[in-house]
């Protein structure tokens, strides 16, 4: 019955504005991580007889979201902005318990400040074949 089926607006990461300067840039990719952070929360609370059709569907979302956020941050050319940005990326790949990639994200971040922050809030960034 598609009478109630309403298509969703189209998410932050799908719309074709171009941020202008490292500055729009980072707010925009801060956007991105706060409405993918939304589809992890959701993807974890999915239960039901369509949950994983729904988790498959919110996971392409997700991974588009993240993708377009990188994509952004390779704009950015001030270093300190651009660890700032990552280091958000990061912290929404931790959540949706994306290790690998966050571990790969934590080695692009230049600023010492920000990756000893990330760590301590995230001990599981510690590579442990790096670390033995």
């Amino acid at each position: 019955m598609r009478w109630f089926h309403r298509d969703r607006p189209p998410d932050v990461w799908e719309t074709g504005v171009e941020p202008e300067g490292d500055i729009g840039t980072a707010q925009r990719i801060r956007e991105i991580c706060a409405a993918a952070a939304v589809i992890v929360e959701k993807m974890a609370t999915l239960r039901g007889r369509n949950a994983e059709a729904e988790k498959a569907a919110e996971s392409e979302r997700y991974q588009a979201a993240i993708k377009c956020a990188l994509e952004l941050a390779k704009k950015i050319s001030d270093d300190a902005m651009r660890d700032v940005s990552v280091s958000q990326i990061i912290r929404l790949c931790v959540k949706a318990g994306h290790l690998k990639t966050a571990r790969v994200l934590l080695r692009a971040i230049q600023s010492d400040r920000i990756r000893d922050e990330l760590v301590a809030e995230s001990p599981s960034l510690i590579d442990q074949d790096a670390a033995s």
